[in-house]
């Protein structure tokens, strides 16, 4: 399970069929384009009601605010990219902050989130170790429209099989304080 913003439909979908006509790595598809906010893995049964209720606590406090994407990037570096992402103009200072709650009412719940250090970003391909240099220059010329972040989503992901993408459920939706 994780916790993500996604960008509206309309942004993603622009950002799909900016990709479509670059052909070379498989791209995200749109309906599965988010900003991780953390990762908590497995949530055993007992904690998931906790972890709902402390995420909608957590995230009423925080204002709607601005986001936009631009920029790109690689993981961990890009001469040996194992992911390939855009980056988070408008709204970092803010997703850093929702990234923290979420990872506070994970913890408050009994569930761990991953250790990583927080990097807004929007993942776009995982082309296994390549040089992304040039991805990276064609990605940097992408910008979205400037939206609203106004609620974050608990997600399910459910593995299906080797090469395959996992499946992503929403399991709960928080608003923000409009």
């Amino acid at each position: 399970m994780f916790v993500a913003v996604y960008p509206p439909e309309d942004v993603r979908e622009e950002l799909a069929e900016f990709l479509s006509v670059r052909p070379g790595l498989t791209w995200t598809g749109p309906e599965q384009m988010h900003l991780t906010l953390t990762f908590f893995g497995s949530v055993p049964d007992r904690s998931l009601e906790p972890l709902e209720e402390n995420l909608d606590d957590a995230v009423a406090s925080v204002e709607s605010f601005p986001c936009g994407l631009h920029g790109a990037g690689a993981f961990p570096h890009p001469d040996s990219a194992a992911v390939v992402w855009l980056g988070v103009e408008d709204g970092a200072e803010d997703l850093t902050r929702l990234a923290r709650k979420a990872r506070g009412a994970g913890n408050r719940a009994g569930v761990v989130p991953d250790g990583k250090a927080f990097h807004p970003h929007l993942t776009l391909a995982r082309p296994g170790r390549t040089n992304a240099t040039r991805w990276i220059r064609v990605l940097e010329t992408f910008n979205s429209r400037i939206w609203t972040v106004d609620e974050v989503h608990l997600v399910e992901s459910t593995l299906q099989g080797h090469g395959h993408r996992p499946r992503h459920r929403t399991v709960m939706t928080a608003p923000l304080n409009p």
